[in-house]
C-alpha cells in the first residue's frame, strides 16, 4: 500500500482510459469480458475492474498520471505519463496481459484489445510489456537518407502512383533481425500506433497534424519506393527509430492523435515535380539535434507560438513543400462521394453507406438496424451518430470523409472474416 500512496503523491494529473475488446479470429466484439488494471510498478493490488458491453468496450476509466505540464515541457527529464498493467479474460479465449499503458493527464487514451479464440492447444497468456516512449526513453538516432529515392534504378519504383495501402508488414526489430516477429496492421492503425508512441497527445492539435503528416509520408515513401522488398526482404518496414519508427504491438493510442488520423490518413508531402512522397526524417530536438530536418519538440513550439501544420512543416523541411493526397485507397467498397453525407441525402452512395452499416450491426448489435433506401433520414443520422460514439469519431450524426472511410474500414473488417468462414 504505500507504494501506491507514494505513486498517487506524484500524480497530480487525471488522465482518461477505455478498451476495446474484439476478437482475433472474425473482428467481432468480445463482450463480458473481465479487465483488471493496476499500476505496472504494483501489478498485484487491483485498482479497477470493469467489464466490456455488446460493443466489446469498457467504461471511461478515470486515472492518475502525472501533470500535464510535464510532457509539454521540453526540460522535463521526468516521466510524464503513468504507466498501468490490464489483465483481460473472457470466457472462451485466451487471457491477454498488457503491461506499461501509457497514460497522459487531460486525454483519453485508448487500448485496443485483440484476444485470440481458445482452441486448448495453448496455456500461457499473452503478454505485452510497452516499453518507454521515445521522447522519455532511450534509443537510436535515425540514420540519415535521402528524403528523394532515385528513380532510375532497375525495379526501384514498383508502384507507378501513390496509394493508401490497407495493410503494411512491420518487421519488429532492425531489417536484418531475422529473429524479429513480422506483424500484419492496417495502415491507420499503424500510424495511430507510432505517433502515439513518438509525440505527446497533449501537445496543440497543429504540432499533431504536423508530425503525422511527416510520419505518413515517410511511410507511403516505403510503400511507394517498395524499399526493403527491393533487398530482399520481406516486409514494408521496421520498428528501428534507426531506420523508420517506432512501432509497438499491441500499445495504446490516443483520442486527440486518432481523429487527426482518422482525418488526414490519404494525405503525405510533395515536393513540385517528384512523384514519390517525401522521406521527411526528423528527431526530437533535444536529446538528438538534426539541422536539417523537423525536431519533434521544435514542431510543438512552433504551434504554440500559432504556426500551422503546413507552416510548421515548411519552416524545416524548406517552402516549396505542400500536402498532397493519395490517388487511390485500398481495401475500401466505394470511395468518398466528395461531400458530407446528412438529413437530406439521397443517393446511391447514401444507399451504399446504409448497406455497410447493416453489415456491421450484424456484428455490432449495440448499432440499429436502418432501411437501405438511399434516403438519409433521422433514423440513418441516429444509427452514424451510435457508430460514431462507438468508434472514437465526432458523433455528429453526419458522413464526413472520416466517417464514411472509418464505416468502409469497420465494414470490411467484418464482412471479409464472414465470408471466409
Amino acid at each position: 500500500m504505500d507504494d501506491i500512496n507514494a505513486m498517487q503523491d506524484q500524480e497530480t494529473g487525471k488522465g482518461r482510459l477505455q478498451i476495446n475488446v474484439i476478437s482475433a479470429a472474425d473482428s467481432r466484439p468480445v463482450a463480458d469480458a473481465r479487465i483488471a488494471v493496476s499500476y505496472t510498478g504494483v501489478p498485484e493490488q487491483t485498482l479497477e475492474q470493469v467489464i466490456t458491453d455488446r460493443s466489446g468496450q469498457s467504461e471511461v476509466l478515470t486515472l492518475d498520471a502525472p501533470p500535464e505540464a510535464w510532457s509539454l515541457d521540453p526540460d522535463n527529464e521526468r516521466q510524464p505519463y503513468s504507466e498501468y498493467t490490464l489483465n483481460i479474460s473472457a470466457p472462451g479465449y485466451e487471457p491477454v496481459s498488457i503491461a506499461g499503458a501509457e497514460i497522459l493527464a487531460d486525454v483519453k487514451a485508448v487500448q485496443n484489445v485483440r484476444m485470440r479464440p481458445d482452441d486448448g492447444g495453448r496455456e500461457a497468456e499473452e503478454v505485452f510489456v510497452i516499453p518507454a516512449h521515445t521522447l522519455y526513453g532511450d534509443y537510436p538516432p535515425k540514420i540519415a537518407e535521402a528524403e528523394i529515392k532515385p528513380v532510375n534504378e532497375s525495379g526501384e519504383i514498383v508502384l507507378s502512383r501513390v496509394v493508401v495501402p490497407e495493410y503494411i508488414v512491420v518487421h519488429d526489430g532492425s531489417p536484418r533481425d531475422s529473429t524479429a516477429k513480422d506483424y500484419y496492421v492496417k495502415y491507420k492503425d499503424y500510424i495511430k500506433n507510432v505517433a502515439s508512441s513518438e509525440i505527446y497527445a497533449t501537445w496543440p492539435a497543429e504540432a499533431i497534424r504536423a508530425n503525422v503528416l511527416a510520419i505518413m509520408s515517410f511511410t507511403l515513401n516505403r510503400v511507394y519506393t517498395e524499399w526493403y522488398r527491393n533487398r530482399g526482404y520481406d516486409f514494408t518496414l521496421t520498428s528501428s527509430t534507426a531506420f523508420d519508427h517506432k512501432w509497438i504491438p499491441e500499445r495504446n493510442i490516443y483520442d486527440t492523435i486518432s481523429v487527426i488520423v482518422d482525418e488526414l490518413f490519404a494525405s503525405y508531402l510533395s515536393r513540385p515535380n517528384v512523384r514519390q512522397p517525401i522521406l521527411t526524417q526528423y528527431c526530437d530536438g533535444r536529446k538528438v539535434s538534426c539541422p536539417d530536418w523537423m525536431t519533434q519538440w521544435g514542431s510543438k513550439k512552433l504551434a504554440d507560438q500559432g504556426y500551422s501544420a503546413i507552416e510548421i512543416l515548411r519552416y524545416f523541411y524548406g517552402d516549396d513543400l505542400y500536402i498532397n493526397t493519395a490517388e487511390e485507397i485500398s481495401g475500401v467498397p466505394a470511395s468518398w462521394p466528395g461531400y458530407t453525407l446528412e438529413n437530406g441525402s439521397s443517393g446511391e452512395k447514401v444507399r451504399q453507406m446504409q448497406e455497410q452499416l447493416n453489415g456491421i450491426a450484424d456484428a455490432y448489435p449495440a448499432l440499429p438496424k436502418i432501411d437501405a433506401d438511399g434516403i438519409y433520414g433521422p433514423a440513418t443520422a441516429d444509427a452514424v451518430k451510435k457508430f460514431q460514439a462507438v468508434f472514437g469519431l465526432p458523433a455528429t450524426g453526419k458522413v464526413d470523409y472520416p466517417t464514411w472511410y472509418k464505416i468502409s474500414e469497420v465494414y470490411v473488417g467484418v464482412s471479409r472474416i464472414a465470408e471466409l468462414t
